[in-house]
Parts: C-alpha cells; sequence; structure tokens
C-alpha cells in the first residue's frame, strides 16, 4: 500500500513538472486542481459506499453468529442439567469439552472479526472468515451436540426398557392386589368381590411370580457382588471404620445388603403370604452365598496383608470391622424371619448360614491373634534358654504388647472379644509350656533348678495378673496354674520325690502325656535312666482319664523326637570325650 503511494506521488510531481516548463499551461493549474478534486471525492464516495455496504453485511453476520452463540450455549445448559440426572451417561458428557472448546473458538474467530474492521476495503477476507465460522466450526458444534443428545436419548431409552422389563409385571400385581385398587375396602359396598372373576387367569399370575423371582434372583446376585467389591475397596482405605453407637467398629455392607432383601420382600408381602414366604427363603438362601464368598475375601484380605505388614494400614481395625459384621448380619437375618414369616419352623438355609457366620468370627479372631504372636515371636522364643534363666526381659515385653493389642481389640463386639482373650490366654501358656517340651535348657544343678522354678512361677504370676486385667475368665487360674505346677517339677530337691509331684502334676493336668514327663525329667537334669522309667512305668499303669469338662493344654504340644543324625551326633562326642 505505500508503495502505491509512493508511485501516485511520484506521478503527479511529473505532471505538475510538466505544467511548469510550458508558461501557457499555468493559468490551467487551478483548472486541474479543482479536476482531480472532483475525481478524488468521487473515487472516496465510492469507497466510503463500499465500506459501508462490508459494514452492514459484516454486523449481519456478527448478529447471526452471536446468535449461533447463544443458542450453542443454550443447548448446552440443558444438556448439562440433563447430565446430573443421567449419570449413566458420564462418559458420554465427556462431548462437552468439545463443545466448549469450539464455542471459544467461535469467540476467539468473533473477536478477529471485529478487529477486522480497520481492513473492510478488502473484503475476500471477510467473507472467508465468516464462511469459516459459519460452515466449519458451528457445523462441528452442532455435530457434537447433536451426537450428545442422540447418546442422552439412547441411555433414557434403555433405562426405561430395562426398568419396565424388570418391573412392569411385578407393578401390575401389585396394583392389581392393593387397597387403592381392586382390593380396596370400598369395593365390597358395591360388589362381592367373592363371586367375580379373577381379572387375571392364574396362570398368567403364576408365569408373572415364576418371572419375577427369576428376575429377583439375577438382580439380587449382582448387586451382593456389587456391594461386596465396594466393601473390599474401603478395607484398604488408610483411615480407621466408622464405629457404631456403641463404639465398636463396622462397614455398611451388612445395611446394604438387608435394604436390597427389605425391599423385595416389602414388594412380595402386597402378593401373598405364600409368595412372601418363598423370596423369604430365595433371600436366605442367596445369603448364604454371600457369605461364603464374605469368607473367601477375608482370607484373600489376610494372605495379602502377610506379604508386607504394613499394609494395608488400618488392616486390623477392618478386620474387627469385619468380625463384627457377622453380628450385625446374624441379628439382621432374624429380624426379616420374624417380620416376614409367620412360620416358626427353621429354613433349609439356616445352619449353614449360622456356620458360614461362625467361621468367619472365628477365623478373623484368629487373623487378628495371629498378628499378636508375630509380634511376640522373638520373646517367645528366648523364654526357657541360658539367656532367660540369666535375667530375660521376655515375659515383661510379652506382657505389654499383648496389653497393647487388646487395647485395640476393645473394638471387637463383647462375645467375640471375650472369646479372643481366653484364646489369646491359652496360646500364651501353649507357648510357653512348648519352650519347655522343647528342652532349650538342661538345669545343671539344685540352685538353677531352683532359680528356673522361681523364674516360671514368677512369670506365671504375671500372666495370671495380666489376663484377669483383660477378664479372661475362669480358665486363667487353670492356665495359668500349668506353668507353676511344671515349675514345682523343677523346685523339687529331694528326687526320690518326683513320683509323687509327677503324679499330682498328672492329677491335675490328665491330657499330659509319656513324652510330655520324659522332656520334663530331661530339663530337670537328675533323674536317673532307672527313676524315670519307674516313674513312666508306674503312670502308664494307672493312666488317669482326661475329663471331657476341661479343655485341655498339652494335647497340641508336641515333643521333638531325637532323630537318627542326633543319636549319631551325640554318640560320636561321647566317644570322642572318653577318647581324650
Amino acid at each position: 500500500m505505500e508503495e502505491t503511494s509512493r508511485e501516485a506521488v511520484a506521478t503527479a510531481v511529473q505532471r505538475v513538472a510538466g505544467m511548469l516548463q510550458r508558461s501557457d499551461q499555468l493559468d490551467k493549474v487551478e483548472q486541474y486542481r479543482r479536476r482531480e478534486a472532483r475525481k478524488k471525492a468521487s473515487v472516496e464516495a465510492r469507497l466510503k459506499a463500499a465500506i459501508q455496504s462490508q459494514l452492514d453485511g459484516v454486523r449481519t453476520g456478527l448478529t447471526q453468529l452471536h446468535t449461533a452463540l447463544l443458542d450453542v450455549k443454550d443447548i448446552q445448559s440443558s444438556l448439562a442439567n440433563v447430565s446430573k440426572d443421567w449419570r449413566q451417561s458420564i462418559n458420554t458428557i465427556e462431548s462437552l469439552k468439545d463443545v466448549k472448546d469450539a464455542v471459544v473458538q467461535h469467540s476467539q474467530l468473533a473477536a478477529a472479526v471485529e478487529n477486522l474492521k480497520n481492513i473492510f476495503s478488502v473484503p475476500e477476507i471477510v467473507m472467508e472468515t465468516q464462511q469459516l465460522i459459519e460452515q466449519g466450526q458451528l457445523l462441528q458444534a452442532h455435530r457434537k451436540l447433536m451426537e450428545l443428545e442422540c447418546s442422552r436419548d439412547d441411555l433414557m431409552y434403555e433405562q426405561y426398557r430395562m426398568d419396565s422389563r424388570n418391573t412392569r409385571d411385578m407393578n401390575l400385581i401389585c396394583v392389581l392386589h392393593s387397597n387403592e385398587m381392586m382390593g380396596h375396602p370400598d369395593l365390597c359396598s358395591e360388589f362381592d368381590i367373592n363371586q367375580l372373576e379373577p381379572l387375571l387367569p392364574q396362570e398368567v399370575v403364576d408365569d408373572l411370580l415364576s418371572k419375577y423371582v427369576k428376575t429377583f434372583t439375577s438382580n439380587i446376585t449382582g448387586w451382593l457382588r456389587k456391594a461386596l467389591e465396594t466393601d473390599k475397596k474401603d478395607w484398604m482405605k488408610e483411615t480407621e471404620p466408622e464405629a457404631d453407637q456403641d463404639g465398636y467398629y463396622q462397614t455398611t455392607l451388612p445395611a446394604i445388603v438387608f435394604q436390597m432383601f427389605e425391599q423385595n420382600l416389602q414388594v412380595a408381602a402386597q402378593i401373598n403370604g405364600d409368595f412372601k414366604e418363598e423370596v423369604l427363603k430365595l433371600c436366605l438362601k442367596q445369603m448364604n452365598s454371600f457369605l461364603m464368598r464374605y469368607r473367601e475375601e477375608v482370607v484373600a484380605y489376610k494372605e495379602e496383608h502377610l506379604k508386607d505388614r504394613q499394609l494395608p494400614q488400618c488392616y486390623i481395625q477392618y478386620m474387627i470391622a469385619i468380625i463384627n459384621n457377622c453380628q450385625t448380619f446374624r441379628d439382621s437375618i432374624n429380624s426379616l424371619k420374624r417380620k416376614y414369616s409367620q412360620s416358626s419352623e427353621s429354613f433349609d438355609s439356616d445352619a449353614a448360614i449360622d456356620r458360614t457366620l461362625g467361621e468367619v468370627v472365628k477365623e478373623g479372631c484368629h487373623f487378628l491373634l495371629d498378628e499378636v504372636f508375630l509380634d511376640l515371636e522373638n520373646h517367645l522364643n528366648e523364654l526357657l534358654t541360658r539367656k532367660w534363666l540369666t535375667g530375660s526381659h521376655a515375659v515383661d515385653t510379652i506382657c505389654v504388647t499383648v496389653e497393647d493389642y487388646f487395647n485395640d481389640f476393645n473394638k471387637v463386639k463383647k462375645p467375640f472379644n471375650e472369646e479372643m482373650t481366653n484364646e489369646a490366654l491359652r496360646r500364651v501358656v501353649v507357648e510357653y509350656l512348648k519352650a519347655v517340651m522343647q528342652k532349650r535348657i538342661t538345669f545343671k544343678n539344685a540352685d538353677e533348678r531352683k532359680e528356673g522354678a522361681e523364674r516360671m512361677i514368677k512369670e506365671a504370676e504375671q500372666f495370671r495378673f495380666l489376663f484377669n486385667k483383660l477378664a479372661a475368665g475362669e480358665n486363667t487360674e487353670r492356665l495359668c496354674g500349668a506353668i507353676a505346677a511344671v515349675a514345682e517339677v523343677f523346685k523339687l530337691t529331694d528326687p526320690t520325690l518326683l513320683f509323687l509331684e509327677v503324679t499330682t502334676l498328672v492329677s491335675k493336668y490328665p491330657d499330659i502325656r509319656e513324652d510330655h514327663i520324659q522332656a520334663l525329667l530331661a530339663v530337670r537334669g537328675d533323674a536317673s535312666r532307672e527313676m524315670r522309667q519307674m516313674i513312666i512305668g508306674t503312670l502308664s499303669e494307672n493312666k488317669v482319664s482326661p475329663s471331657g469338662s476341661t479343655q485341655p493344654i498339652f494335647k497340641d504340644i508336641t515333643v521333638p523326637t531325637i532323630t537318627m543324625t542326633t543319636m549319631t551326633t551325640m554318640t560320636s562326642m561321647a566317644t570322642a570325650k572318653l577318647l581324650k
């Protein structure tokens, strides 16, 4: 444009210079000036008209563009409202991002067109820009919106079709039997309904009920599976589970499951009593299958935890919640049976449900105690060793650790908490007696026997104090007394009285075996071969049968046997000693 201006100025200069060279032309300068002014005014008028025309066209285009953008925003706003009611379309809603991008592009292009006002003398640019907007981006935005609208409609239709298929038959039956329709009391004054034929033939009703049962069975299986998957995700959280009004840990699983059952039983109750009983039996059958899967998932949860005991962070708390859930399941089942069954007889699934719930509780409690004893393992291994005899603090640490864990176990509901406490006591005592039977130490003299026996009696008292504090119950005295009774065998100073002391031990704990007595005499270290044979022989002749009313203690305690390799090693050592 600057080049054109320079050329026009140069041409004008040449023409003026030519006129100045001829004196007869000087008088016509004014004439030339007026003529050129008229030409300029004419050109400017035409140019002004062209610009005005272009402005009018652009204004019209901008108005249309503004209207289109408002329509796009209105459609976007409407679809946003629809999306709130249709969560199933969440993936499709992502398409709104494309629409948003298109609208932003429109706004940017509109701003660009506004900036073109200064160069409207180039109409091709304006026309090309307007055509891009109208035929390109607006079509793309319209296509995206249409796709979203179609997807939403498809989802609405599919949801309606599924809801209609699953409920329309059942709703028909419920309406026909409800007080608001054919069962309304006001009809009795007008008609004797007993004289009227059924609106639906019985075979049709039976077919509809059969279809409903099949649909319900399929749906409840899927619902229960999803509920369990959701609960499993909660087990991995880094925050503790919620507690009920009494402070016991729990999850929402039992409430969700029984809300499902309750809703379906309410529908069934509107039909008739027989159908209600049938649906209740079906619920209990599904409950049994669900609890079996629940148990499998709990075991898998424990096994995964053992791969890294630091994870999940709240493993203990959620295992407690799982145990407590079993009580909630049992209470809810009984509530449903009382509410929806007039029969006093038990259901086919009752025994299986009780058994599975009991297994989940028992295994869950054992899993929690396993955590305790994994932490105690090194300290238990110190018992009845030379280190223990010379002043180990193993039992002090054991007591502190157990008490610390049971501060958490207070979140376990009462029946299960008491069982866990008793089991923890039994395991502590059994592990202590195992240490004795493994013959980790052999007392060298009477002083060591006395020192060892007194330490055992003191530690038995520590266990007694701890588990009385934890309310272990009546078994505390008997279990802790077993350690003290064994200590008396070691404490005895006169070997000739060993038979009487051992006989007293056996009378108190009749499940003790000959291999246990052999191990005790070996740890004592001063019983001759003849004395051991006499004691074992006499006990065999006068064996006391264990009473069924007392819990066995020694039954599960194994005594290591001397292998051939060990005997060969001992013989070689003895031979080498003799040859010295």
